[in-house]
């Protein structure tokens, strides 16, 4: 039986945003982690809960996904907790610098398969995964948040043409099928 591939695309809702930058295997940073109730993501993962998400950037970057509401305290706390520990990162609160989008349906593989440069098939990326990458020729990042559905990061500047360029890819397979 042939399988529609329709594909969502969402503009979602502004959340807040940490980017955290520094030695991440060092003693401090599980405490720091803590505060927003997160564990350090493996290479390449992201760990997500009912609070929002932390995910891995680089060896030394992590994005953490918060309620819009918390971040000032938040950012607070950690800029705090890294002065106690003589650390030396970066907390700064992004949540205005990005957009997201929320990518789903049977389509939703082949839709960014089109436009990023990932294997995307399921033996290559899966739910705990998040890629940095580009669509197109725009930063982004992306992770699944379910079977058929994933999230993804842009920089608010170019968030009309992103949305553009998924709905542009979503709509090219709009009633094809599968074998």
């Amino acid at each position: 039986m042939a399988e529609h591939l329709h594909t969502e695309v969402t503009a979602l809702e502004p959340c807040g945003m940490i980017l955290l930058r520094g030695d991440l295997e060092a003693e401090w940073a599980p405490d720091l982690l803590s505060i927003m109730g997160y564990s350090l993501p493996e290479q390449r993962q992201v760990i997500q809960s009912e609070a929002g998400a932390a995910l891995w950037f680089s060896p030394d970057e992590l994005m953490l996904l918060c309620e819009a509401g918390s971040v000032a305290e938040a950012v607070v706390q950690m800029q705090s907790a890294c002065r106690e520990a003589q650390a030396h990162a970066l907390v700064a609160d992004i949540s205005d610098a990005r957009a997201r989008f929320a990518i789903s349906g049977p389509g939703a593989r082949l839709t960014l398969s089109k436009l990023c440069p990932v294997d995307l098939s399921e033996a290559g990326f899966g739910p705990g995964h998040v890629r940095r990458t580009r669509i197109a020729q725009v930063a982004c990042a992306f992770w699944m948040t379910g079977p058929e559905s994933f999230e993804l990061i842009c920089f608010r500047s170019v968030s009309e043409y992103v949305e553009g360029l998924l709905r542009n890819a979503a709509r090219s397979h709009m009633g094809l099928e599968m074998l």
